[in-house]
């Protein structure tokens, strides 16, 4: 128990609103996992997102993940009537003293949004209570309170579905295609290799029609390259990433990766670019899982990593021990307790 927060404040039930709603198939399993743990701590009750619900319901703490999906519509009249909702549901924050915790998933705001959207945006970071990293080497400014609650695994989030065989020279990247993950790069860089070997599989579906016909192109011209350009259900992801000899993710940009840990989960090496983030991760998984490459990523990359793996694979399963989601959604829970008792101070 903290010592900022007295034992009575503990065990007294706490109500959380998340940012999210029901989840369906194409949620992405992290938030789906912090709640099953949240709902899982003794004393807490977990509420996805409504707008009703946002703002009419009792509840103690709001934790928003992506809040740039809150003010964003299918279309200019949805998109206002949004941002509007979203103004009323931060002023009652403000007058019910209901603490906003926020997720940082990313260090900016998203690219190409309006003035309108980034004003929002920029009132919302203002008046959270705390803000959770998910990893140990993201940089913040001092101005609001810090908390550290790593990553969890997918280890048992991906369990019930069946492995493949690993395919020898099989390089893969699984996931949403997004023009900041670098894959027309990683396209590029396989088609510097000549080895008939190699394979490259790109599963996922892209973000707009013209990122897709780019690497429709690209596969035409390479016999050796193979897409599947659409969402991925979890029996096909855990095929596709079992199925390679080592995952890529080329990102620009690598903050926080849950592709990177998906893979660990399903004990694949992956490739990723240097950074201290990646540093860490490696260090912490143990020699042989997290390889990384100093961008532009090159053929030369792909199979001098090949050629490291094969030369000396990993002599054990990753260690995801720091991960377990158990801990996660205590951590979680006592963190928006903190935030609520120091707005209330």
């Amino acid at each position: 128990m903290s010592a900022d927060v007295p034992a009575a404040a503990e065990r007294r039930p706490l109500t959380v609103l998340q940012s999210f709603p029901e989840p369906r198939e194409t949620t992405n399993p992290y938030v789906v996992m912090l709640r099953d743990a949240l709902a899982a701590v003794p004393g807490t009750r977990v509420l996805t997102f409504s707008w009703r619900r946002a703002l009419t319901a009792r509840y103690d703490a709001f934790h928003a993940h992506w809040p740039e999906i809150l003010v964003d519509g299918n279309g200019p009249l949805k998109k206002l009537v949004r941002q509007a909702l979203f103004v009323l549901l931060l002023l009652r924050l403000r007058v019910t003293r209901v603490p906003l915790v926020r997720t940082v998933h990313n260090l900016e705001l998203p690219e190409g949004i309006s003035r309108r959207e980034r004003v929002l945006l920029r009132w919302a970071e203002r008046v959270t209570a705390a803000r959770i990293r998910i990893n140990d080497s993201t940089e913040l400014d001092a101005g609001t309170p810090v908390e550290t609650i790593v990553h969890g695994h997918y280890r048992d989030w991906y369990a019930a579905h069946p492995r493949r065989d690993r395919r020898p020279g099989r390089l893969a990247f699984v996931g949403q295609v997004r023009r900041y993950k670098g894959v027309d790069r990683l396209v590029e860089a396989f088609g510097e290799t000549t080895d008939a070997g190699l394979s490259l599989r790109i599963a996922g579906r892209p973000t707009s029609d013209g990122l897709a016909e780019r690497l429709r192109e690209a596969a035409a011209a390479d016999p050796r390259i193979s897409l599947s350009l659409g969402f991925v259900p979890d029996a096909d992801l855990v095929g596709e990433i079992t199925g390679a000899e080592l995952v890529v993710l080329p990102y620009r940009e690598m903050h926080n990766s849950g592709g990177a840990l998906a893979a660990l989960s399903l004990d694949t090496p992956v490739l990723v670019p240097d950074n201290a983030v990646n540093r860490r991760l490696a260090e912490e998984v143990g020699a042989g899982w997290v390889h990384t490459y100093t961008p532009p990523l090159t053929g030369a990359d792909l199979t001098g990593t090949l050629d490291r793996l094969r030369a000396e694979p990993p002599a054990a399963a990753p260690d995801l021990s720091r991960r377990e989601w158990d801990d996660a959604g205590r951590a979680h829970v006592a963190a928006y307790r903190r935030a609520r008792a120091a707005l209330r101070r």
